[in-house]
């Protein structure tokens, strides 16, 4: 758990939250929006317990009584909602830990503060259910909905509060954060950052990955060989990636990589900013053989995978569609 001054190139969000508290001029009602890994509840954690501390200051003194009680999640006044089932937060665990417990006056603290993590997973009667709560609060409460997805959310839920975006930081800030906070070696730390993409918390996770190193030769091991692969050896390809499902995301950054090394190759001529620099010669090889349409095709085409597999396009299909054209490049490239 930390305070402000911990999350790293989130600035905008953390001065709005700092200056709201410091003009005391709280909104009953926040989304914090951003991708998995990008320290939504940081944020959050952040935020409640500076609200709650005893100190007033604009960051969490770390050692007041309701600070000690947050640290280790039993400040009363502080409440995570939790839900029984990993897809769905349904109506009725909005109305028993929100909507009947919002005219209990707090306990100990200012504000009562409730945090709904991955709200998105609402159904629509819990946010209608919500929204009721949204209308017409106490005074003292204050509700935090962090999403990866604010689309998902009901348009009145969206207009009653406060939207704060969580974005992609630079990358030496994420490279500096590996080296200092998690003690990767700089070599290492540049690397992962490159297939970080500004989220610093998948660059962690990245880090202390076995896996990942599994998925970026098995990634390198397809785009070697895509350009003389038969439908057969696509579908044979498509079976072996069936185990890294959970990692897709992380797969297809990898392989969108790729495609910028070679265009970046392709176009500058040189190994400058190459990610897969241990590959320069396969690079160099498919920027003579790929035409610049060709791969502007299946970067356009990896673009849209992620938003495809999202709403439960079937992945085979998907994934040989993808793999294609990938392909294709060699053929009509």
């Amino acid at each position: 758990m930390a305070g402000f001054d911990d999350i790293k190139g989130q600035d905008s969000t953390v001065t709005h939250f700092k200056n709201a508290i410091k003009l005391n001029k709280i909104s009953h009602g926040y989304i914090i929006n951003g991708e998995q890994g990008m320290g939504k509840k940081m944020m959050a954690d952040a935020f409640s317990m500076t609200l709650q501390c005893e100190k007033k200051g604009d960051n969490p003194c770390m050692v007041c009584h309701s600070c000690r009680q947050a640290l280790t999640r039993n400040n009363p006044d502080i409440r995570w909602i939790v839900h029984e089932k990993p897809n769905v937060i349904s109506v009725e665990e909005i109305r028993k830990q929100i909507n009947s417990d919002v005219y209990i006056k707090p306990y100990s603290n200012e504000y009562k503060i409730y945090i709904v993590d991955e709200a998105s997973k609402m159904n629509t009667a819990a946010q209608n259910a919500l929204l009721k709560t949204l209308e017409e609060p106490p005074a003292y409460v204050v509700i935090l909905l962090l999403t990866d997805n604010k689309d998902m959310m009901l348009q009145t839920i969206l207009s009653r509060c406060v939207t704060m975006e969580l974005r992609p930081v630079r990358d030496n800030i994420v490279e500096n954060y590996l080296i200092e906070k998690a003690g990767i070696a700089d070599y290492r730390a540049k690397e992962i950052c490159s297939f970080a993409g500004g989220n610093i918390g998948r660059a962690v996770n990245l880090a202390g990955s076995d896996d990942f190193l599994e998925l970026k030769e098995n990634v390198v091991k397809v785009v070697k060989g895509i350009g003389r692969m038969t439908v057969m050896d696509i579908n044979t390809a498509i079976k072996e990636i069936q185990e890294y499902k959970d990692s897709i995301n992380e797969y297809i950054d990898l392989l969108i990589t790729w495609y910028r090394d070679v265009l970046l190759y392709k176009s500058c001529r040189g190994y400058k900013n190459i990610i897969f620099y241990d590959n320069i010669n396969e690079i160099e090889k498919q920027a003579q053989l790929i035409s610049f349409e060709a791969i502007e095709r299946v970067l356009k085409e990896l673009d849209g995978i992620k938003g495809k597999l999202k709403i439960n396009v079937n992945f085979d299909v998907v994934m040989e569609l993808v793999f294609m054209t990938m392909r294709d490049c060699f053929i009509y490239g």
